[in-house]
């Protein structure tokens, strides 16, 4: 059975007496899901392995899949690696506590290897959220925490749908409301004596945040060629974020696309589908489907970064087989994030709409 500790969300400092009990039964080797800034993680101890374990086997994870480590204060970082270089430590003073990961080089024997899955190095942030420091103080160890759902699934920003995805599978769940900024945190490695930052994996903290904490350095991001070798941080490799029905991107000129997607849904109305289109809260009444959610609005990235997994989760609730996705045309700032997960929600399947289709 899994226990449940409710945090009434919009206390700047939750009791620690209210989560004695679930720190505890991560100290204890126990998982527990909790919520970040970004979405909710599911914990157990960084150092104990058969704890580590039971997060790959709750979630269903490939095991070369590495985990982040979530730490409550900067003494925690100097425990788990051998350096930090400069850039990094400039870098942590902007964004920390914050959606900011660093892939730093692992101190040997600081963490299970299967937090690592067997590499040299280890991938660490500080969570910016009240309920998720006061935790990790509690439990009084660096917990290690991908995201609490079902692996391959969309990522959970409440409770309710950690509860969907691993209730009976995991210790217990400390309900601190739904998240704010909805996707993961940015991964980075800071590489050429701090000449260039690398983003692993887009999230929370944008390329143009990163560019003017640290001007002097080259901000590239992972390309798709360089996410299919072996993962240096969570969410390179492996499918992530789907729902159960088949999802496409749509993209093109908005009136075309449009002309499109009525035509393809009817299709797939007529072929038993059940349908639905994901899209911004402006077009909403423009498709006709079994299902149809907005998502954030025209100019509105951090809204759908905000809503986008709860948004795939409500086709799961609703049956939808056949769903089609607007394409988000903007990638900046967190645009470049929401653009990343809805292509792996896809599986990368993007129709490219011309005039000549429609």
């Amino acid at each position: 059975m899994t226990k449940l500790w409710k945090i009434e969300p919009g206390q700047a400092a939750p009791d620690y007496r209210e989560l004695a009990e679930a720190g505890a039964m991560l100290a204890a080797g126990g998982t527990v899901a909790f919520p970040t800034e970004t979405v909710y993680g599911l914990g157990a101890d960084a150092t104990n392995t058969a704890a580590v374990e039971a997060i790959f086997t709750a979630k269903g994870r490939p095991s070369d899949n590495p985990l982040i480590v979530h730490i409550a204060n900067i003494g925690q970082l100097d425990e788990l690696v051998q350096e930090t270089d400069a850039v990094s430590r400039r870098l942590m003073e902007t964004f920390w506590p914050g959606p900011l990961t660093f892939v730093l080089p692992v101190r040997p024997g600081a963490v299970s290897s299967r937090v690592t899955a067997g590499l040299s190095t280890v991938a660490v942030r500080m969570p910016d959220h009240p309920v998720a420091l006061a935790l990790i103080d509690s439990a009084g160890c660096p917990v290690a925490a991908p995201s609490a759902n079902r692996s391959g699934r969309p990522s959970p920003t409440t409770a309710g749908h950690v509860s969907d995805d691993l209730a009976g599978r995991i210790g217990g769940i400390v309900d601190g409301g739904q998240t704010g900024v909805g996707v993961e945190s940015t991964v980075v490695a800071v590489e050429a004596g701090g000449r260039r930052i690398r983003v692993l994996r887009p999230g929370g903290v944008t390329v143009a945040e990163l560019k003017q904490a640290v001007p002097e350095a080259d901000v590239t991001v992972e390309t798709a060629a360089e996410e299919a070798e072996a993962p240096r941080s969570p969410g390179m490799k492996y499918a992530h974020y789907a729902p159960q029905g088949r999802l496409t991107i749509v993209q093109g000129d908005e009136k075309e696309r449009v002309s499109w997607v009525l035509r393809s849904l009817g299709e797939a109305k007529a072929a038993g589908e059940r349908t639905g289109v994901l899209t911004v809260a402006e077009h909403v009444e423009l498709f006709e489907a079994d299902l149809v959610v907005g998502c954030g609005g025209i100019g509105s990235m951090a809204g759908a970064a905000r809503d986008l997994y709860a948004a795939l989760r409500r086709f799961d609730e609703a049956g939808i087989t056949y769903i089609l996705a607007e394409g988000y045309e903007s990638t900046e700032g967190i645009g470049l994030a929401v653009l990343n997960r809805l292509n792996k929600a896809a599986g990368h399947r993007i129709v490219h709409i011309s005039q000549a289709d429609c």
